[in-house]
């Protein structure tokens, strides 16, 4: 049997508009991924906790610590745009502060949001894409989980956890056609690095290769190649987007 045209059929599957889910899409690196999915012709919808959605974007609200709140972002976007074929799970918080110094709460605001948000989100699509033998799941890491960083105890540990659950769930998914992977940004100019101080930031760009910050623009490209048909043989991967901070992670 002749394969010749399966790289046409790969582009084709590729041009076809997806139903797109996008947690804490509605700003920073969750808005840049949004819009370039839509620019691809994606039907997006953006998760969002509080204030108003982007403009020209379908927006749900969707408190990713609560299940209810979960299960009734799913209803609303499959009744507006069918069945989720792509989930990026990018809602997250901070609370940093030093160990000695953090407290119980904020230690388990962190994980309900970070990791446990990740589960439940996660979860809903799965069933879904088992039925359909088909998806893409993206989770958003950092490169300074994998690192460390002073005053992250609890962040860090969230978005280093996430590897073992995307790979555990890897070997779950990938006999009907779903793939699992992270996507580790590394200091990336958003509102949230925005609030390093300088001294912070100059200690950071002497672990950064390239010596600069990265744009929402760049981490938004790599989940765009993970979520796409061209990367259906990476499953379980973790791409490190830091300019050369977090390199072999």
């Amino acid at each position: 049997m002749s394969h010749r045209n399966n790289g046409n059929n790969r582009n084709n599957e590729e041009s076809m508009s997806r139903s797109v889910f996008i947690t804490g899409g509605n700003r920073g690196i969750g808005l840049a991924i949004a819009r370039a999915m839509a620019a691809d012709g994606d039907r997006v919808a953006v998760g969002y906790r509080s204030g108003e959605p982007p403009e020209g974007l379908f927006g749900v609200r969707c408190e990713v610590t609560d299940p209810a709140s979960v299960d009734a972002a799913y209803e609303t976007v499959e009744a507006e745009q069918g069945p989720v074929e792509v989930l990026v799970a990018n809602a997250g918080i901070t609370r940093d502060t030093l160990l000695l110094r953090m407290s119980d709460e904020a230690f388990d605001d962190v994980l309900e949001t970070n990791l446990k948000g990740v589960f439940r989100t996660v979860r809903k699509a799965a069933s879904g894409m088992l039925a359909a033998r088909r998806g893409r799941i993206v989770l958003l890491s950092s490169a300074l989980g994998f690192l460390g960083s002073p005053g992250q105890t609890n962040y860090a540990a969230t978005k280093t956890a996430m590897v073992g659950f995307a790979r555990s769930l890897a070997w779950e998914l990938g006999s009907r056609g779903v793939t699992i992977n992270l996507v580790a940004p590394g200091i990336i100019d958003t509102a949230m690095t925005q609030e390093l101080s300088d001294r912070r930031m100059r200690d950071v760009m002497r672990m950064t290769s390239l010596n600069r910050p990265g744009t929402p623009e760049e981490v938004a490209a790599a989940v765009r190649f993970l979520a796409g048909e061209s990367a259906g043989y990476i499953t379980g991967a973790v791409l490190p987007v830091g300019g050369g901070i977090g390199m072999g992670i």
